[in-house]
């Protein structure tokens, strides 16, 4: 009754709003008269004569006025590519801000042009483009009408050339790089500047300040003087050749070799749909997950990089919340080989989306893994503005899996999940909303094998405000997802304020409160954390906040405070400490930059823990950025654990010779895994979506240094299109 009731309020919700907001900025294209060389420079004709989007308007400071740095934007296009030219002029002397050449670059710390895509024209789904102001490339998808996916990677090439008064950044997107619905002749689209000297970003189109300038919700329109067309075959292979050799020093040295080839395919089926297709992929030249000290007691997620999970992968991993995934691309082939793999994606029309999966894993002898199969189906449907309703089918399934006698199972035959969810997203973007339910299929029936849920948030200009329901039944299980509890009910209210001065110094501070509150299903408190905090955002862009918390826990199972295989605490028990703490982040203009971070208070068993990091950076621009991140745990409890104290380390140097050559070493140094890690990785892009990695890896123990295993592969990739 509960989960029906909050879907009523939630479709009902969806009637109070209309169209898209910005709907009346329009941006006319038409085909080039004249052919377009991607040089950083205004002299084609096609650019004299095409229309300019100017006048852009604050989003930062404040969003009531027009911007004060200049920005124009064109676009054009042929029947292979569209192109783009973006001149942003300086308003202020000086050299402009980047951290490097590095792909991809942080938003904030870098003074950067941006295109936001809506190729559907749903406000949802997309694509974004851009560059910083030395050239390096930032492409990504967009999913969920804000949020860019910077780990997708295709094929497009740009140029940024520097004046003494401006720069100026000309792109050409091919239409095969991109998915976009044949026939219609308007986009949604918004362009987004970020100027560090003056502190100021601006968009095309007005966009509310406490909103990203990447919401589709207020993008503009690009009127099409004819609809861009299908531009014939579209497949794309591409293969790859991989050499490496392994050395393992730990218990019985040896050495193993490794020579491989694998094979991509990506298929256009139409224009908006895409078949991916993977024989044999391997994913070594990805980058080392950033590893932080452990003190939860349930698992800790890590994002998915791996580029054939990416493109339509919202429609997967994004599919309930963030503790509540029943699909996580990551439990696919880091346990076992994947032999191969199929996807289909992308939009059946302006409302159906679907995405569909296939992988196989093969087996592993030494841990008795059997080989497996994953079918991952999901389809979307568009309701309303820019709302929808999705469903989600998962089945794993082992293969030819036979259980020894007397000997217990170590995995399940199958696995499966059904899923179906409503998204709220309201026409002006200030009402947010999600309703959930999950089932669960093992082969021993359970009882309580399902999920239901749901949220409601409201972002105002100085009013934010959202509550959050979880029920997780003790059957649930989701082998293929992330779902790190079960036999709870959480609830997360949450209320923030923001007062904006007239001062010079400060730009916005006010209160946030939050709490959340675990129970069992007949609701006995079993965890509850609440926070008091207190942001300040200051006008040269830096932040501080300023917190206090109370937390409260009876353990449901037998559980160490240090995870570091040491003694437990018995289930059952009940402990509660107070902290305080704060954080503070630098302006990102300087060449050096910090970022820091501490906590002091209670902990288990009427202990204290202590816990500062620190993040300092320092950049020469633009070749060259190095960064120092650490923490330090300081954690005091009774016998038998004492006092147990964790370092983590980890230095990392990005030398970007071009935007096309990166070399990057990472080290870490985790003193609660007892490892130092090494990461060093050369690539060369000597074509736009084509490779040369060179990786190489060591483990070390850190008392003596003693190596633990090296690893060393070079590995070549080839896009080629048909």
């Amino acid at each position: 009754m509960r989960l029906l009731a909050l879907c009523l309020f939630l479709l009902s919700s969806c009637f109070l709003f209309g169209q898209k907001k910005n709907a009346g900025f329009q941006l006319p294209i038409k085909n080039a008269s004249s052919i377009i060389v991607i040089d950083g420079e205004l002299t084609e004709p096609a650019w004299l004569e095409s229309a300019t989007a100017s006048d852009f308007f604050m989003v930062l400071p404040m969003d009531t006025s027009k911007a004060k740095v200049k920005t124009e934007v064109k676009l054009t296009y042929d029947e292979d590519n569209l192109y783009l030219l973006a001149i942003c002029h300086h308003a202020l002397p000086g050299p402009y801000i980047v951290e490097s050449l590095r792909r991809d670059f942080s938003f904030g710390k870098n003074d950067n042009f941006l295109l936001f895509m809506d190729t559907f024209d749903d406000q949802t789904n997309g694509f974004s483009f851009g560059a910083n102001a030395a050239g390096a490339q930032w492409d990504g998808l967009m999913y969920e009408g804000s949020k860019v996916d910077l780990n997708w990677d295709n094929q497009w090439t740009s140029v940024v050339k520097n004046y003494e008064d401006k720069w100026i950044f000309e792109a050409s997107i091919p239409f095969k790089t991109i998915r976009f619905k044949e026939g219609i002749d308007t986009w949604g689209i918004n362009f987004s500047r970020l100027d560090l000297k003056t502190t100021e970003k601006s968009s095309w189109t007005p966009v509310p300040r406490q909103f990203p300038t990447a919401a589709l919700a207020f993008s503009g329109t690009l009127v099409w003087d004819s609809p861009p067309k299908k531009t014939g075959a579209n497949i794309s292979v591409i293969p790859y050749l991989l050499g490496g050799v392994t050395q393992n020093r730990e218990t019985i040295r040896n050495t193993t070799h490794r020579a491989e080839a694998g094979l991509d395919v990506k298929v256009a089926v139409t224009s908006s749909l895409n078949l991916d297709l993977t024989v044999n992929p391997d994913f070594s030249q990805v980058d080392v997950d950033r590893q932080v000290t452990n003190l939860d007691r349930f698992e800790l997620f890590f994002p998915e990089r791996r580029q054939f999970f990416l493109e339509n992968g919202d429609m997967f991993n994004n599919f309930g919340y963030s503790t509540i995934r029943p699909f996580f691309s990551r439990r696919i082939g880091l346990a076992a080989p994947i032999q191969a793999g199929a996807r289909l994606s992308g939009k059946l029309d302006k409302n159906w989306r679907i995405a569909a999966m296939n992988m196989q894993t093969g087996k592993v002898e030494d841990e008795n893994l059997p080989a497996q199969n994953f079918s991952v189906l999901a389809l979307q449907r568009k309701v309303f503005a820019r709302s929808n309703v999705g469903l989600l089918l998962i089945n794993k399934e082992s293969l030819n899996y036979t259980v020894p006698e007397n000997v217990t199972a170590l995995y399940s035959k199958f696995n499966r999940n059904v899923g179906l969810e409503y998204n709220l997203a309201s026409g002006n973007n200030k009402w947010l909303g999600k309703a959930l339910f999950l089932k669960s299929f093992s082969p021993q029936k359970v009882n309580d094998d399902y999920v239901y849920s749901g949220h409601l948030q409201y972002a105002g200009r100085k009013f934010q405000i959202s509550n959050q329901y979880e029920y997780v039944g003790s059957g649930y299980s989701a082998e293929v997802g992330y779902v790190p509890r079960n036999n709870y009910v959480r609830i997360n209210p949450q209320v923030q304020y923001q007062f904006f001065p007239k001062g010079k110094r400060v730009l916005s501070h006010g209160p946030k409160v939050a709490t959340s509150i675990f129970f069992t299903p007949d609701y006995k408190q079993t965890d509850s954390e609440s926070y008091l905090a207190y942001n300040i955002s200051f006008r040269n862009l830096s932040t501080l906040t300023l917190w206090a918390a109370h937390d409260y826990v009876k353990l449901l199972r037998p559980f160490d405070p240090t995870n570091f295989n040491l003694d437990t605490l018995a289930s059952g028990t009940v402990h509660s400490w107070k902290s305080i703490g704060g954080e503070f982040s630098s302006r990102p203009q300087s060449r050096f930059t910090y970022a820091l971070s501490a906590r002091y208070g209670g902990y288990y068993a009427e202990g204290t823990r202590t816990f500062f990091s620190s993040e300092l950076g320092y950049r020469f621009q633009p070749y060259i950025s190095f960064v120092l991140s650490s923490s330090y745990n300081d954690i005091r409890l009774p016998q038998p654990w004492g006092r147990n104290t964790f370092w983590l380390v980890g230095p990392r140097l990005d030398i970007t010779f071009t935007n096309k050559i990166f070399f990057t070493t990472f080290m870490q140094y985790n003193e609660q895994r007892n490892n130092i890690n090494l990461n060093t990785r050369f690539q060369w892009r000597y074509r736009p979506a084509s490779d040369l990695f060179i990786v190489y890896t060591d483990n070390y123990l850190p008392n003596n240094l003693m190596a633990k295993n090296h690893a060393l592969v070079l590995k070549f990739t080839y896009w080629w299109n048909i």
